[in-house]
């Protein structure tokens, strides 16, 4: 295990959040689970079997148990490609099964009432951001002041602010259709203008105890803004509104909700999301609401109504049944009909 995480984790091309992220699951629930007191080459099927099932036992998430096996995997994959095993069996299991859950969201009177609660932290102007774009945590934690044309009401989405080993990182975005560039509205320019005034002041104000960085979301002394304590201020400003289960991606979620609900075609929704893939957007958001789906109906009742109502005419018109007369000479007869 030691040797994967040593060699073909650290070498490969993954975010280094997902790396230490990797390497902790490995360690925690491969390294101190009865798997790790087996010799390698006796690690059969059922054993990873009796693994995933002691998983399932303590509550461990169906994703947390899918991303456990793979790492498995691949690490016994490692040791047959050094010829430590002949075969791999974790091949013989099938790969644990990821439940869909539909993402939750606030509709918009619950979006108010939480930004209206979060009006007495620093971190309003990031939670009204995350409703107006849709943009992940680590995306908006992420911006630079090079990356907001104001003028041209655009943001660039470049990296994901992440802690990695207990320092904060910039770290590459989560798939490459995540770099990308989001439209902002006339309220997140304001937003964003707000945030510079205010970072302006607090910069004359931190004198020489200021660190200059180019982080459009900073602390009051110019550092960037720790995930943790936006979460923490969020789930403040929940209570206060009286709101459950609100986390900075029910953020993201929410302005996914109301651009699905307000009729914004689904292929720009997952752009402005920067989904890898349309039927990711379609995936989680697909219930998104029932007006949603009672509107879509209502309209193609509509449709059809007019359509209906169109060929009212023709249903008056004599119909003629049109019989095909064989042999020599062979010809169309027109007979009334009703």
């Amino acid at each position: 295990m030691e040797a994967w995480i040593a060699g073909p984790l650290a070498v490969s091309d993954r975010k280094a959040s997902t790396k230490q992220l990797y390497a902790q699951l490995a360690r925690t629930h491969i390294g101190q689970s009865d798997l790790a007191a087996l010799p390698l080459d006796r690690i059969k099927p059922s054993h990873i079997e009796a693994w995933i099932a002691a998983m399932r036992a303590e509550g461990r998430a169906a994703s947390t148990v899918r991303q456990n096996y793979t790492i498995l995997r691949a690490i016994l994959d490692t040791a047959v490609r050094d010829e430590l095993l002949g075969r791999n069996p974790a091949l013989a299991i099938t790969r644990p099964r990821l439940e869909s859950s539909e993402a939750a969201y606030l509709t918009p009177a619950q979006v108010r009432a939480l930004l209206k609660a979060a009006e007495v932290s620093r971190y309003a102007t990031l939670f009204a951001l995350l409703v107006n774009t849709g943009l992940r945590r680590g995306e908006a934690l992420a911006l630079r002041w090079p990356d907001v044309d104001l003028d041209k009401q655009v943001l660039r989405v470049r990296g994901t602010l992440a802690r990695v080993n207990g320092t904060l990182v910039v770290t590459s975005t989560k798939t490459e259709k995540s770099r990308r560039t989001v439209p902002l509205s006339g309220a997140s320019v304001t937003l964003l203008e707000q945030v510079r005034s205010r970072q302006r002041h607090e910069r004359l104000r931190a004198g020489s105890q200021w660190t200059a960085t180019p982080f459009v979301f900073t602390t009051e002394l110019g550092e960037p803004c720790d995930p943790r304590n936006a979460l923490r201020a969020l789930k403040v400003a929940a209570e206060r509104a009286k709101l459950d289960q609100v986390g900075l991606h029910t953020l993201r979620h929410s302005a996914a909700s109301v651009m699905l609900t307000n009729g914004v075609p689904l292929k720009v929704v997952s752009d402005v999301l920067g989904h890898s893939g349309i039927a990711i957007t379609a995936d989680v958001y697909g219930h998104v609401s029932p007006d949603v789906s009672r509107g879509a109906l209502t309209a193609l009742s509509d449709a059809l109504e007019r359509s209906l109502l169109w060929c009212q005419p023709w249903c008056q018109v004599p119909r003629f049944v049109a019989i095909w007369m064989g042999g020599e000479g062979s010809h169309l007869r027109l007979y009334l009909s009703g």
